[in-house]
């Protein structure tokens, strides 16, 4: 007899303990047959869970048989999940589907995307995506465990008490891990979403789980860092004093070409990333036929590939001041990579490292303070897209919401003419007339 009892599914399911064993046992009528097996679980929940998945078998079994359908003997239910279930020699593995993409990845995208966009897949997978999933086969991965994996990287383990001693003392030690950003965890989830469908296409998986992220639709939208036509000018006049009277003597060429660098940038709109790759070959100075000014025409290698950008006439005077400086070959690259400590250093003498709402900023600040600059001109948000490489969609989205000169005070104050009420003439206006 068993010693403890509880029943499941409406009272047709029992799941029961006898007195000697240590495991729950479950049991369902069926057919004028009694069906029994264990669920190696010591744990009542557990067992209740595994008598629930193994009693439903069953069900839909008995029904097959009533019809007629031939159906195979009924497996007993799965053992406990307490260790790493053991990998069956035909199931193909996250490692091997993600070994698979990359080799993929790389020869197909050759040329066309960025190399580095490229090699960030590969960090992805190395870093975070492979300790999690790794040897885990692909038809396992489900719904339930993307969302173990969301939650295991906005929860990042707290530091041991060795590393916060290390820390205290101001020995070294390795970095503490940090909560990730809404788009870093995204651009993971692109990779893994990138992986599994290759496993599909190769027939490993049927389909795709559902990989949406629970209880939270979108983000909260936020402009961009940029510096205001006021900040803008403080950030000028303390570069070009940098550049007149530098620190140090042997500083000076890095000043001079820092201060070239921010007007060339609020100047283009150029990406931080394409400003590194520009060579003095890939920039032109024209006269623009519509305007009748002076501009740069100026062949763009970025992430979006190859692409063209037209400049302000104010990049004009800092490109040549850079030709006459570094006497360069047609080759050369202009600037290189972003002199971050001088623009870290400036930012905080002027306090415009951090906006109003806390954000950054950064060298990919100028590029948004030349998309802003432009719409408080009242340019024309296409061609501000295009000359940007980007989309009219993001500029709606993370610069124009914020520009108060796209809101149209004549066109929302509208008011509509009220007629004048006609007053009512006395009951015997008209008989004493």
């Amino acid at each position: 007899m068993s010693a403890e009892h509880h029943s499941i599914l409406d009272g047709k399911v029992h799941v029961y303990r006898r007195r000697a064993s240590r495991y729950w046992q479950c049991a369902i009528f069926l057919s004028g047959r009694n069906h029994r097996a264990s669920t190696h679980q010591a744990r009542i929940d557990l067992a209740l869970e595994i008598a629930r998945e193994w009693a439903l078998d069953r069900l839909a079994e008995d029904r097959l048989s009533r019809r007629g359908l031939q159906v195979g003997a009924a497996p007993a239910p799965r053992p406990a999940q307490d260790t790493a279930p053991a990998k069956r020699s035909d199931q193909k593995t996250f490692r091997e589907a993600a070994d698979v993409f990359v080799a993929e990845y790389e020869a197909i995208t050759r040329g066309e995307r960025n190399p580095d966009y490229v090699a960030q897949k590969s960090i992805h997978l190395r870093r975070r995506l492979l300790p999690f999933f790794g040897d885990t086969p692909v038809s396992e991965i489900s719904a339930g465990l993307i969302q173990d994996y969301r939650l295991h990287r906005l929860n990042p383990p707290e530091a041991p008490p060795a590393e916060a001693g290390r820390r205290a003392r101001g020995q070294p030690n390795s970095r503490p891990e940090k909560r990730p950003s809404r788009s870093t965890l995204h651009k993971e989830m692109v990779t893994l979403r990138q992986v599994l469908k290759t496993a599909n296409r190769k027939g490993w998986i049927p389909a795709l789980p559902d990989m949406t992220a629970p209880y939270k639709s979108s983000g909260k939208v936020s402009h961009r860092a940029w510096f205001s036509p006021e900040e803008y000018k403080r950030l000028y006049e303390a570069t070009r004093e940098r550049a007149r009277n530098p620190k140090k003597e042997r500083w000076r060429k890095e000043c001079e070409q820092f201060h070239d660098y921010v007007v060339f940038m609020v100047s283009t709109g150029l990406r931080p990333d394409e400003a590194s790759r520009l060579e003095y070959r890939d920039v032109s100075v024209v006269t623009d036929d519509a305007t009748g000014e002076r501009i740069l025409e100026i062949k763009v290698r970025g992430k979006r590939g190859t692409g063209y950008c037209k400049s302000m006439p104010d990049a004009v005077a800092p490109f040549q001041r850079l030709g006459k400086r570094n006497k360069p070959q047609p080759t050369d690259i202009i600037f290189g990579g972003v002199q971050r400590e001088l623009l870290n250093a400036i930012l905080d003498e002027l306090g415009l490292k951090k906006d109003r709402e806390g954000n950054l900023r950064t060298a990919y600040s100028l590029r948004h303070t030349y998309i802003c600059l432009r719409l408080m001109e009242g340019a024309d948000i296409y061609q501000v897209a295009k000359n940007c490489r980007t989309s009219v969609e993001m500029i709606e989205k993370f610069y124009a919401s914020h520009i108060k000169t796209r809101l149209d005070a004549a066109a929302i104050n509208v008011r509509r003419e009220r007629k004048a009420r006609k007053v009512p003439s006395a009951p015997n206006a008209q008989a004493n007339a």
